[in-house]
């Protein structure tokens, strides 16, 4: 446990989204991908993840960059909509109706809350997508319902110091789930292999000079320098200790520092492609398809959308 403690301490929890939503009409959504962790209360109606059932006051965690199924609403007889990740992104309006009222939290028909954020260990690497632990259901668990509640009233709200509440208790809800998944003892072999390169300070280096170099060269020859290990044994090093080579992780990283420039700023395609490390528009706008499921111009507008 102690391990954990350190590894917590060492955490960054950035908050970046709460809503409070309507499902407006039933649909499944295929493939359902996203960058950060979201983790989504049941306060009326049905989820599905997977087949499997949320119930009323439980919740469906998903870890970021980690490919879900899931069906939203139901009504009797009436077969959900399948959309395409894309199409959900792009016409989000249609399925869902964002509210705003912190008096209604909770009390309406068919609905959900939902918290976003981000959790990196030493500012660099991306908590729960490392641990490569699968979305999952929490039961049972009123601590972390009334965090959520609590999250959205304060998204809500002008008050003083709204801001800090809400990244306060952001941070909270990054380690109740850990605790939940330490309690009940959940993928237990993923923590067991994924959580021991936290130690290795070669390996966070690495992390940390990824992390300030996205737009530079990254090669396995530049890595092999930083670790200093060869280069032909940085791969399988980098491997070995986080079960993914180099370069995908790297690819990572740089679409998702893509999309929080999308996100943040009026940058052109092209620029934002460049700074993060693509010499070629073309082949990076490829890639973000590819990644994401949705160009990187309609994640743009997607983003607009939702700020609405």
């Amino acid at each position: 446990m102690e391990d954990y403690n350190k590894i917590i301490e060492s955490l960054g929890v950035k908050f970046i989204k709460a809503r409070h939503v309507r499902m407006a009409q039933s649909i499944t959504i295929k493939n359902f991908y996203d960058v950060e962790n979201s983790l989504t209360i049941l306060y009326d109606g049905e989820v599905m993840y997977n087949g499997e059932k949320v119930e009323v006051g439980d919740m469906l965690f998903i870890p970021g960059g980690k490919h879900a199924t899931v069906t939203y609403g139901s009504s009797e007889g009436v077969i959900p909509k399948n959309v395409t990740n894309e199409e959900f992104l792009t016409k989000r309006e249609l399925y869902f109706d964002t509210l705003h009222d912190p008096s209604k939290v909770g009390k309406i028909e068919d609905s959900f809350g939902l918290v976003a954020f981000e959790a990196k260990v030493f500012d660099s690497v991306n908590f729960f997508t490392s641990l490569d632990i699968p979305p999952f259901i929490i039961k049972n668990n009123a601590h972390l319902g009334k965090l959520i509640n609590e999250v959205l009233q304060e998204e809500f709200s002008d008050l003083a110091g709204h801001g800090r509440i809400i990244k306060l208790k952001t941070e909270e809800i990054a380690i109740e789930v850990l605790r939940y998944i330490l309690k009940n003892k959940l993928f237990v072999e993923q923590l067991v292999t994924n959580s021991t390169y936290f130690k290795d300070p070669r390996l966070i280096d690495i992390f940390a000079y990824i992390k300030d170099n996205l737009g530079g060269d990254l090669s396995n020859k530049v890595l092999a320098n930083v670790a200093n290990v060869s280069e032909d044994y940085v791969g399988q090093y980098f491997k070995m200790l986080t079960q993914i080579n180099p370069q995908d992780y790297i690819e990572y990283q740089r679409m998702e520092q893509a999309v929080q420039l999308l996100r943040t700023s009026k940058k052109s395609i092209r620029h934002i492609g460049a700074e993060v490390g693509y010499k070629d528009t073309a082949y990076f706008c490829r890639r973000f398809k590819m990644m994401f499921g949705i160009p990187a111009g309609k994640m743009r507008r997607r983003e607009s959308l939702m700020n609405v």
